[in-house]
């Protein structure tokens, strides 16, 4: 794999984060948590999705931060791309 492509369905994508994001902070008793995931054309290497959690405690902040991530990749409508050596390239199925 020499490249990432990701794209999203925008409006559905904030929405369903957002929503995420509200279920973490009840479910865990954090102050807050905010999630980035970009989209377009990403080297190997460069991050691809940044979750950060704000908690009076950190096992809750980690526990915050795992729920978020994991629901993103289920939930969240954003599709990745690998691009290989030989210039094919193949759509990864399921969470990713």
């Amino acid at each position: 794999v020499t490249q990432l492509h990701y794209q999203s369905y925008k409006t559905l994508a904030v929405k369903e984060g957002n929503k995420i994001l509200g279920e973490a902070k009840e479910q865990f008793n954090i102050v807050n948590a905010l999630c980035v995931h970009r989209v377009g054309d990403l080297n190997i290497g460069e991050t691809a999705v940044w979750v950060g959690v704000n908690a009076s405690h950190r096992d809750a902040a980690f526990n915050a931060c795992r729920y978020v991530i994991d629901e993103i990749k289920t939930r969240v409508p954003i599709w990745k791309k690998e691009i290989y050596v030989d210039g094919d390239s193949g759509w990864l199925e399921g969470a990713g």
